[in-house]
């Protein structure tokens, strides 16, 4: 009887609590984590607001090329169904986009390019046009005579190079400005301050200071700042690249006259998503989308900041009404499962009903029987039966009880096994079972049958155990904390930390 209610119970749980499954689960791999990239993956969830059962899932690289391969191989064994990626650079990341591709995943290049054609669509605004039409601006405002320093972003990546091809062709075309040097950055602030630092360390640098420095030219606005903090002694003007809206954006600052220009590198996340989401129907699509951009410069940077705060303004109340719509549906799930819970327990109770009464009056026939037999002097048929039965129950109690010390040293070495090599992100459950010198099917088999859990399951347990541990005594930040315990990636790290403990791994320092 307990077993009967127990089934029911589960399947009337699982009817009532199962989550809505996805359409279209898009991975997202960014090379890096910038304001540029928050933009655009904000614009990306905003995207799923108008494409329903659109899942998200983000991987950002920190601009290492072994980081970035590693998150796409993990987000392909996540089972995603389309790829989209921003390169860290030409040529290194092509492998693991050509698996992707090759395993029949639609990709989509976005920003960056690799050396690779198999791509299902490349989105990207012109690098080249962008350092062209910079190049011309400071020639244009050196009318022709100056000199002019270049910060380059990371060393490889596609828009440096091409926004380098086209702001020196640009310059070339006057030959009284003197290009004196081309910096290497690697797109931060940090990185524009030190190439320069270290520069006007040396005696070429020295010398250009003391002839006199007209333009910087960073290839994005955060290394034109770094710079600018480098030439403390030094007065030029400054241009950089991505004009984003906001405070501190490029747009803000040229209008308040401390970049003399900047250009707007566009992020269409939702225009990115709407691509990925046509392919993924079946819908005709551009198999190469070149988006628009524009100059920024002080004489339309105040309109233009007044028209992106407009836009971030009502993006901002969009997403408060979408969440204002999520939290509405989910009390209704809420109130659905309430209703299917109630009219689980009234079935439950109906069949604890049923079957006590059918127990008990099967009971009173039983002794009934007895009762007669007696008096008539006749053997009870059922009491052998009855014993026999009772027999039957004990070995299979029997059977099904595994000794507890026998379990315990199976478990403590499965424990010892995983525990020893935590750190693995490569760690599979072959490497397990050969370690325990058991087969992957016999070890799944063991630790299923003592605990109820599987040996992935386990494996999991143990790494969130470990970073929740880490997280409290140390100050490691929550990416070191996930690779330290085997993730390959901090999104999903974060993704499995708050299914296991509610809440997100940074409230836990909160």
């Amino acid at each position: 009887m307990q077993k009967i209610c127990l089934a029911t119970a589960l399947l009337l749980l699982c009817f009532g609590c199962s989550p809505k499954q996805p359409r279209y689960v898009i991975g997202v791999s960014q090379c890096s984590a910038d304001i540029w990239r928050e933009k655009q993956n904000a614009e990306l969830r905003m995207g799923t607001y108008f494409n329903d059962g659109v899942e998200l899932r983000f991987a950002a690289a920190y601009d290492s090329d072994e980081r970035q391969i590693q998150q796409i191989d993990s987000l392909l064994a996540t089972g995603i169904d389309l790829l989209i990626v921003a390169p860290n650079q030409v040529q290194t990341i092509s492998p693991a986009i050509d698996r992707a591709y090759d395993s029949g995943i639609p990709v989509i290049v976005f920003e960056r390019k690799t050396n690779s054609q198999k791509y299902t669509s490349f989105m990207s605004a012109d690098n080249y046009e962008m350092g062209r039409q910079m190049g011309e601006y400071i020639a244009k405002q050196l009318k022709g005579h100056g000199r002019v320093v270049e910060v380059k972003g990371l060393k490889g990546s596609s828009p440096a190079i091409e926004r380098h091809n086209g702001f020196a062709d640009a310059l070339a075309q006057h030959p009284n400005i003197e290009l004196v040097a081309t910096l290497q950055g690697d797109w931060t602030e940090e990185s524009g301050t030190k190439a320069m630092a270290q520069w006007l360390a040396t005696a070429e640098g020295q010398q250009a200071a003391a002839k006199g420095i007209d333009f910087v030219f960073g290839q994005n606005d955060r290394m034109a700042m770094g710079a600018r903090k480098a030439l403390s002694d030094v007065s030029p003007k400054y241009c950089g690249i991505d004009g984003l809206p906001g405070e501190g954006g490029g747009i803000q600052l040229v209008r308040d006259s401390i970049l003399e220009a900047s250009y707007i590198y566009p992020t269409h996340g939702d225009r990115l998503i709407q691509q990925a989401v046509d392919i993924l129907d079946g819908k005709p699509f551009e198999k190469e989308v070149l988006l628009q951009s524009a100059i920024v410069t002080r004489d339309n940077a105040k309109v233009l900041l007044m028209q992106t705060e407009e836009m971030m303004r009502q993006n901002n109340n969009l997403d408060r009404l979408h969440k204002k719509a999520d939290t509405y549906l989910q009390q209704l799930d809420n109130q659905r499962i309430i209703s299917l819970l109630a009219l689980g327990v009234i079935a439950l109770l109906v069949i604890a009903i049923i079957l006590f009464y059918r127990y008990h009056i099967g009971k009173m026939t039983l002794r009934r029987e007895r009762v007669v037999n007696t008096l008539w002097n006749m053997k009870p048929e059922n009491d052998e039966n009855e014993n026999h039965d009772e027999n039957e129950d004990e070995d299979e109690k029997t059977e099904e009880k595994e000794p507890a010390t026998s379990a315990s040293l199976f478990i403590a070495r499965f424990k010892e096994a995983v525990e020893s090599r935590l750190e693995d992100s490569e760690l599979s459950i072959e490497d397990l079972a050969t370690e325990m010198h058991l087969s992957r099917v016999q070890l799944y088999r063991k630790v299923k049958a003592v605990t109820g859990s599987t040996p992935v399951e386990l494996l999991r347990t143990a790494r969130l155990k470990r970073a929740y541990q880490l997280l409290l005594t140390t100050d490691k930040s929550i990416s070191e904390v996930a690779y330290k315990v085997g993730f390959t990636a901090p999104s999903y790290f974060t993704k499995c930390f708050k299914e296991e403990y509610g809440q997100l791994p940074g409230n836990l320092r909160a």
